[in-house]
């Protein structure tokens, strides 16, 4: 899809049932606003004062009406259409940090379930059959390792991955403090994803929400981690932001940089349980903070030729290039949560997503005593697959629904008493999508995202 332009003003033609419900929307760039189709999340961007002329248009209407029901089936197909892909394996419930954030349940990071080897290879046993039997021949399902803490299951992590590397794609997404030399060198070996958790580029700002339950920061054992995936492309560092450190994020993407990270992730806290709340940024104060450190990316890119991809965001980005090519299913409406994956608790229990462990309602059975098909069946995953935009309000009247998909199910269930409520970062993702627009009005796009990103996806409209 490419700019529609015109020149002059005529009246308009549109939302009056004889054509597509196309949306104005004011993107503040000085030459452009956008135009969305919030039912197909087809986009134009248009002259400012040419929008009548646009939507007079014959040609454009007419093309667009050719297509706005493939454009609808694909957006139809990504929501309700996509098969179980990946499991996120929680070994143990336990952690050795107490991070102030944190949306597991205290007691069960204190003294919480934790696999052995033998329980942790016939979890991956079953779900092996069970992928075995879904997937087409040939394409291998994800088994990321979660939690809490992963890596207080070091020997358990290490016998599954040997014995089922011909089987998954893993990964690992850990605090960083636990992995030692011999193990990073044994994940690089075998092709693990390996996510490290990084608040600030430095110790007294790090310290402030990530530390032991002594109280004690770790900035040096996360960085000492870091060195040993340095030049491994594979891994990435997740920074959670807080009303605590959103102020340093530029200077954390310049520091993640220097470090050679490919990729990092600066997701707003989820605000599941009490405590996060207290540390919830303010919209309108956290976004100018976030797209600085974007802009500073950038500034990196064009000095050095090398990319830090801000993956959360580049995800917006490709939401709105190419939607059904987005790689993160949080930003989308229902979430991939109990549909595209499902989490696993030590016991067996399966729930929608790990946001909803500790929360005993959304567990839709146990992998032990039952079938994967019955869980993604049951009434607790579909408390979260069965939550749609349409159903949420101010979101059903909203032009970019289909570019946020109102975040987070666990987070609005928990925070705002239920699944018909929005999200806790409402005018944040509007001006992400915003700033997206800008930067594909100015060409700028393709230097946040992933190289070679749009590889396998085909225009379907340009005028």
């Amino acid at each position: 899809m490419s700019a529609a332009t015109a020149a002059s003003s005529r009246g308009l033609r549109f939302n009056s049932g004889n054509g597509p419900g196309l949306v104005p929307v004011d993107i503040a760039h000085p030459k452009y606003m956008g135009l969305v189709d919030p039912g197909t999340a087809f986009w134009s961007l248009v002259e400012k004062g040419s929008l009548a002329e646009v939507l007079e248009d014959g040609e454009f209407l007419a093309r667009y009406r050719e297509k706005a029901s493939a454009f609808h089936a694909e957006m139809q197909e990504l929501r309700f259409g996509l098969g179980l892909s990946a499991v996120y394996v929680n070994p143990t419930e336990r952690c050795n940090l107490n991070c102030g954030y944190c949306y597991i349940p205290e007691g069960l990071r204190k003294a919480g379930g934790q696999m052995d080897a033998a329980t942790l290879c016939r979890a991956l046993e079953a779900l092996k059959a069970h992928f075995k039997a879904s997937l087409p021949e040939g394409r291998k399902a994800s088994i990321i390792f979660h939690g809490a803490e992963p890596l207080l299951c070091k020997a358990e992590l290490r016998e599954a991955i040997e014995r089922f590397k011909d089987d998954f794609r893993f990964g690992v997404q850990t605090n960083g403090t636990l992995l030692d030399a011999p193990l990073a060198a044994f994940l690089m070996e075998h092709g693990v994803g390996i996510g490290l958790s990084l608040d600030a580029s430095t110790a007294a700002m790090a310290g402030r929400t990530r530390k032991t339950w002594g109280g004690e920061g770790v900035f040096e054992k996360t960085l000492a981690a870091m060195d040993l995936l340095r030049g491994y492309q594979g891994h990435n560092v997740i920074c959670t932001v807080t009303r605590e450190n959103m102020a340093s994020l530029p200077e954390l993407v310049e520091f993640l940089h220097q470090r050679e990270v490919p990729a990092t992730m600066l997701n707003m806290l989820r605000c599941t349980l009490p405590a996060a709340r207290g540390l919830k940024p303010r919209d309108e104060e956290v976004f100018p903070r976030f797209m600085a450190a974007l802009e500073r990316a950038d500034q990196l890119r064009q000095q050095t030729g090398r990319k830090l991809v801000v993956a959360n965001f580049a995800n917006i980005l490709v939401s709105i290039l190419a939607p059904t090519a987005r790689r993160l299913m949080c930003d989308l409406s229902p979430c991939g949560g109990g549909r595209a994956f499902f989490a696993l608790a030590p016991d067996g229990g399966m729930f929608p997503c790990s946001e909803f462990i500790g929360l005993p309602e959304f567990c839709g059975g146990n992998l032990f005593a039952g079938a994967i098909p019955a869980a993604l069946e049951s009434a607790a995953f579909k408390k979260v697959t069965g939550r749609k935009v349409e159903d949420i309000e101010p979101c059903s009247r909203c032009a970019i629904r289909h570019f946020c998909g109102s975040p987070c199910p666990a987070e609005a269930h928990e925070m705002s008493g239920g699944m018909d409520k929005p999200g806790a970062f409402c005018e944040f993702y509007e001006e992400q999508v915003r700033y997206a627009f800008r930067l594909i009005a100015d060409g700028r796009a393709g230097h946040f995202l992933w190289d070679r990103w749009d590889e396998g996806t085909e225009d379907t409209f340009e005028i």
